[in-house]
């Protein structure tokens, strides 16, 4: 049975706790440097404690170090990976391939979705060349997953809830060009969610102040199994930044999902990638975390309503329609419950967004701190629930270990064996003076009884077996603490009984070509010494090392034409003169389209 693996994300070690106790099988968290998301950074002693509390459940801890590095940066970023590795991490996502040429622990290492992993070719050579796991782009169609699975052998790793970023994630160098700021570096400024006015060559204005480029969050919660057919193996929920009600909500909305596929499968074909079982005192409901709408993207081909023009901030959860207003209260036609201190807000005419604090809620009427200017009929979305944060706020989950215990006597007391699940287990050996029991008749009983009580261990009891000869007087003093030695002693051997994945060996491998331009992300001596071993003749410096001039500041899949109802390739005629362009605030942009591959790319306008 192939293992399916949650990957939660962690901004810190409350967030990373948080998703271990919520079902993830696998956490990923940034180190103190050097990571995708600058504002996410992470002590060694941090990852240290999440690494302990972790693999007690067989869940993975991942360290982020997926930036591009300069030369200074290489001997720095060495020291961190040995501390990493000394802190217990399962592997490292990586972006940059001069990370191979330093002295490494023997760790294992992902390729991070950084590394632009769109084509069989380009995931068979990083797996050739010893990486035990890529990140796929979040671009690709089930078919496309399903090609590059059966082309190759590593384990495939694709993002299903969260933000999107419109630019192939690696590929987008606009926010470096326009305020230094390298995306490639973790400190992204998101010129994507940026308003913007679309112009022709004429310099007609075809949008005013619209996100033409802010996605949707993707949400592939429906498409889960078909994403196992197709060989992944690790379900990734984004959201380094992201806080701890959100990984809660989230990661437990996900877990729910995984094991209703897993435990209704016909064909045991999948289990789950770590121990324990998760019972949840919420129902987790992903319209109540941070959410831009959600879309599949382009797992099921191309299609409209990808971006959320209006606004790059959370709607939340539709709730309904307004039916009347008064002086200071909005009647809505909803199913919802509406609670005070709700967030509610909605889309002006003038196409802005708008959001108001409920003061007070009576059935489907709310009465406002501050009444808002809204017209009947005007769609309203709860971006935030008061009454399901407070639940948030509380005890949401209990992660558990099932275990069995046998109690025997031995010829100088008596001893418990603890097994679980897995049949990793250990015996317990008490010595003590044995005194018959006056009463026999509630002995057994009582051994049970006490031996059950898991309290707020991380433990739950299935069955206890008892093997004794006679009845013998146990008092529950006694009995609770060889209970309390036993659990302690089997946690203890969880953590030392966990063995790390080897990485994996490299074998011979060529890069899919020989020419590497500025899109390669080279920003290093070693960097460019590894592509050259793999037989690239050719290597270009990355952009923030040589920022070339009228190159694409910005490729991506989705099309703004096709969007606005223009692409020639369903057919449609338009009479709008190209070239396009994107301003904001006096920087100017083009936009370039290669109906060929079905993309678009942006650039500066000089």
């Amino acid at each position: 049975m192939r293992k399916i693996e949650l990957l939660a994300p962690a901004k810190n070690l409350a967030c990373g706790i948080a998703a271990v106790d919520h079902g993830a099988d696998a956490v990923y968290i940034g180190a103190s440097r050097f990571g995708a998301r600058a504002a996410a950074g992470n002590s060694i002693e941090d990852i240290a404690a999440l690494v302990a509390y972790a693999h007690r459940f067989g869940v993975k801890v991942y360290v982020a170090l997926n930036t591009v590095l300069t030369d200074a940066q290489l001997p720095l970023a060495e020291k961190l990976i040995w501390d990493i590795y000394h802190a217990g991490a399962d592997a490292l996502i990586i972006q940059d391939m001069g990370i191979f040429k330093l002295n490494l622990p023997p760790v294992v290492l992902h390729a991070s979705t950084q590394t632009d992993n769109r084509t069989p070719q380009k995931v068979k050579f990083l797996q050739d060349a010893g990486i035990s796991r890529v990140v796929l782009a979040r671009e690709l169609s089930l078919k496309q997953i399903s090609e590059i699975a059966s082309q190759t052998s590593v384990e495939l790793e694709a993002f299903v809830h969260g933000s999107l970023c419109v630019s192939y994630s690696g590929q987008c160098y606009m926010s470096e060009a326009m305020s230094g700021r390298s995306a490639n570096r973790g400190e992204c400024a998101q010129y994507c969610r940026l308003p913007y006015q679309l112009y022709d060559a004429e310099g007609n204005r075809l949008a005013r102040s619209k996100h033409l480029l802010s996605l949707k969050d993707l949400d592939l919660s429906e498409h889960l199994e078909e994403l196992m057919e197709a060989g992944i193996t690790s379900f990734k929920i984004e959201g380094r930044l992201k806080e701890v009600d959100y990984v809660k909500n989230i990661t437990a909305y996900y877990r729910k999902k995984l094991d209703e596929i897993i435990h209704h499968q016909v064909e045991k074909k999948y289990v789950q990638a770590s121990s324990g079982a998760t019972t949840f005192f919420f129902e987790p409901d992903p319209e109540k975390s941070f959410r831009r709408s959600s879309t599949d993207y382009f797992l099921n081909g191309r299609h409209h309503g990808i971006i959320q023009p209006d606004t790059p901030k959370s709607l939340g959860e539709p709730i309904g329609l307004v039916r009347f207003t008064g002086n200071n209260y909005i009647d809505i036609m909803t199913e919802k419950e509406l609670h005070n201190g709700d967030g509610l807000c909605f889309i002006n005419s003038q196409g802005e967004l708008v959001g108001f604090k409920v003061n007070r809620a009576e059935n489907k009427r709310v009465y406002p701190f501050e009444m808002p200017r809204i017209d009947n009929g005007t769609l309203v979305y709860r971006n935030q629930d008061h009454e399901f944060d407070k639940q948030l706020k509380a005890r949401t989950a209990e992660r558990k270990i099932k275990i069995q215990l046998h109690f025997t006597e031995t010829a100088d007391g008596f001893s418990v064996k603890v097994a679980d699940e897995t049949g990793l287990e250990i015996t317990n050996a008490f010595a003590c003076k044995k005194e018959p029991a006056r009463n026999s008749g509630g002995v057994h009983e009582n051994i049970i009884n006490q031996l059950s009580k898991s309290g707020n261990t991380m433990f739950e009891v299935g069955n206890v077996t008892i093997d004794i000869t006679q009845a013998w007087f146990f008092p529950s003093s006694v009995l609770n603490e060889w209970r309390r030695i036993s659990f302690k002693n089997f946690e203890d051997h969880l953590l030392s009984s966990y063995v790390r994945e080897k990485p994996r060996q490299a074998v011979a491998a060529t890069y899919p070509e020989d020419k590497l331009s500025y899109l390669g992300n080279v920003t290093n001596r070693l960097a460019e010494q590894f592509y050259r071993e793999h037989g690239v003749k050719e290597v270009s410096p990355g952009f923030e090392v040589k920022a070339e001039k009228g190159v694409p500041l910005m490729y991506t899949k989705h099309c703004i034409k096709y969007e606005m109802g223009w692409c020639p390739r369903e057919g449609k005629k338009s009479t709008v003169k190209e070239p396009l362009f994107l301003e904001n605030n006096g920087q100017k942009f083009r936009l370039n389209f290669d109906c060929v591959k079905c993309e678009m790319q942006i650039s500066k306008c000089e």
